[in-house]
């Protein structure tokens, strides 16, 4: 490709030297740089593409795509591109250089605090079962249609992203679910996708060390939504979102005129509604009513929260063509979600459930869910994450000890901060005495399963599917699942001595 056919794509472009160049790859790491590679110089948050240029040059880039002019001795071997916003020229121009993958592709985006992961993964599901071949971009993993990898972020860089849904495309995949973080909708990630369907799940308090405030957090969410009505690429875009949320409620309103809006939840509005919900000990079953007809939902995965990411995925699904019926009998088939509210295992009548609830919403749902199925006792172990917002800490801790019989205050990732210093901050919202704090995650983990009461249900919050733990100076291999799992067998084991 030459760099004038790439450069084509980008509006407002200043070229300086030659455009017939022959292009061998784009990157924005200067460290991926080889002979004849384009480097496009991103801001980012702690770090600017910018002071890498010339290591870029050093390495071979025969162009740059940066928000500077020309240096005045610029080498006659590179040729230089100026543009008001790197991160949307990375953006489209991996998109172009992987040919407009999502052109080729149903794609649904899904955004909101609580609920993008499970709602993805259902959606994935019902689409899997119905198209067969079908991409999933996550948290927990990327899957192309042929192989699952480990995600790297919840919604990767705008050049990974372009080349995994190239491989969907290539793989003979016809849809993708996609996890759309609103750090990557700030940061232009997915600029250069073409969405077919954005959902909306809700809003509550998170990232708000990164946003600094509720309503510059939700700016930036419906700032996906503005892409799809400004920029349809050729599509029928539609926004589904769930209209019981006050925030969600905003979104249909400013969008009824711009887009498509089909809306869900349990309020006789709603396009997707639920009535009323049967709960079972492995799942919940509820009557739709969609499309002016009804169907009977199983959902083997219990919550009221479920229910709604369960109308997401169905509304989503109906919204790239794959049939209602269809994917309503295909939900029944839904294997456990990694890390939310993931039944670990029971040991000598102790129930332990991992959830990756890390906000007080989530941590509110996960653990009135639990209280539903009536537990001896609710035991609830949790810490909060370093280096982010601080002050959801006493209102995690609130919430757990509000609708907790006992709590284990640990550490999550601490990463660069002193744990004991945030298990301070959250014991400020502690609500009574019937709380203690085991530093140690895994010994926390431990003391609670192997110690708990015959007909306590443990919830483990924070991590979920995480398979790590980062501190300040060293990140560690740790899976509450697995830590878990050891301590039921110490129960199994410990019982068993005692019957001797």
């Amino acid at each position: 490709m030459l760099l004038s056919d790439l450069i084509d794509s980008l509006p407002q472009a200043a070229l300086v030297g030659p455009a017939g160049r022959e292009v061998a790859g784009l990157v924005d790491d200067s460290r991926e740089v080889r002979d004849g590679f384009v480097f496009v110089a991103v801001r980012g948050g702690g770090v600017d593409g910018h002071d890498f240029i010339d290591k870029a040059i050093e390495s071979g880039a025969g162009a740059v795509v940066a928000e500077r002019p020309a240096p005045a001795n610029l080498s006659e071997n590179v040729s230089w591109v100026m543009v008001p916003s790197t991160r949307i020229a990375l953006s489209i121009l991996a998109d172009f250089w992987n040919g407009s993958p999502s052109q080729d592709l149903r794609v649904v985006g899904v955004t909101g605090t609580n609920g993008k992961t499970t709602t993805a993964f259902l959606l994935h599901g019902i689409m899997q079962r119905v198209l067969h071949r079908v991409g999933l971009v996550g948290t927990v993993h990327f899957h192309n249609g042929d192989k699952q990898t480990k995600a790297t972020h919840t919604t990767p860089g705008a050049v990974e992203m372009q080349s995994l849904l190239g491989e969907m495309r290539d793989n003979g995949c016809q849809a993708v679910a996609m996890e759309v973080s609103s750090h990557a909708i700030e940061q232009g990630r997915t600029s250069g996708v073409a969405f077919d369907t954005a959902v909306f799940t809700n809003l509550t308090q998170d990232h708000l060390d990164y946003h600094g405030t509720m309503e510059r957090y939700f700016k930036s969410k419906k700032a996906l939504f503005e892409q799809l009505a400004a920029h349809p690429r050729g599509k029928k875009p539609i926004a589904v979102i769930n209209l019981d949320d006050r925030y969600g409620e905003l979104l249909a309103e400013e969008f009824a005129e711009k887009l498509k809006v089909v809306t869900y939840g349990f309020g006789i509005d709603c396009d997707f509604r639920a009535g009323n919900v049967k709960r079972h000990r492995d799942g919940v079953e509820y009557p739709l009513t969609a499309n002016g007809n009804s169907y009977l939902v199983r959902l083997p995965l219990i919550g009221r929260f479920n229910i709604y990411n369960s109308l997401a995925a169905l509304a989503a699904a109906a919204s790239v063509r794959v049939p209602l019926r269809e994917a309503v009998a295909a939900l029944a088939e839904t294997p456990q979600v990694p890390g939310r509210l993931e039944l670990v295992g029971i040991a000598e009548g102790v129930t332990v459930y991992v959830d990756y609830a890390h906000t007080p919403d989530a941590l509110e749902n996960a653990c009135m869910t639990i209280k539903e199925t009536e537990p001896k006792r609710l035991v609830t172990v949790f810490g909060c994450g370093g280096d982010r917002d601080k002050e959801k800490r006493p209102k995690m801790a609130r919430v757990a000890s509000t609708l907790s019989n006992w709590c284990i205050l640990t550490s999550d990732n601490p990463r660069s901060e002193d744990p004991e210093s945030i298990i301070r901050d959250a014991q400020a919202g502690m609500v009574g005495k019937a709380h203690e704090v085991v530093v140690d995650r895994g010994e926390a983990i431990r003391h609670v399963v192997v110690d708990a009461w015959k007909g306590d249900v443990v919830i483990i919050a924070g991590k979920g599917h995480e398979d790590y733990q980062q501190f300040a100076d060293k990140t560690i291999s740790f899976d509450d699942r697995n830590v878990a799992r050891a301590a039921l067998a110490e129960r199994r084991m410990k019982k068993m001595e005692e019957e001797e």
